[in-house]
């Protein structure tokens, strides 16, 4: 699967995001920080104090348009460490960050994409 990731990474242009925070890399593979752009995840500008599952024009699941109240850091901190367990049901295939050091920095760099 890791694979499989670093070839769709390098594949989307996922290695200008990872210059910009390395940590972004693999949400970079589906996501992207610029405003209005949607890949296979929403866009993520602007996720940090952003109400669940509003982006325009892109299609959550069931599961993410079941999700009430907004990404604060300790939502996100708790869905970064695993999706899966934090949204049960959701499409999407990341298995999740385990390092709490990687996750508050990625967090910290997304507060400040707008």
């Amino acid at each position: 699967m890791r694979i499989l990731l670093i070839a769709l990474a390098s594949m989307t242009g996922v290695a200008a995001h990872a210059q910009t925070d390395p940590s972004f890399a693999p949400c970079a593979v589906c996501h992207t920080v610029k405003p209005g752009q949607n890949r296979l995840g929403p866009t993520l500008a602007g996720v940090v104090g952003r109400k669940k599952a509003a982006v325009a024009n892109f299609n959550y699941s069931p599961a993410f348009k079941a999700q009430k109240g907004v990404w604060t850091e300790a939502e996100l901190d708790a869905f970064l460490a695993n999706p899966r367990a934090k949204v049960p049901g959701t499409r999407m295939v990341y298995v999740g960050m385990p390092d709490k050091a990687k996750r508050a920095k990625l967090i910290a760099w997304l507060k400040a994409q707008r």
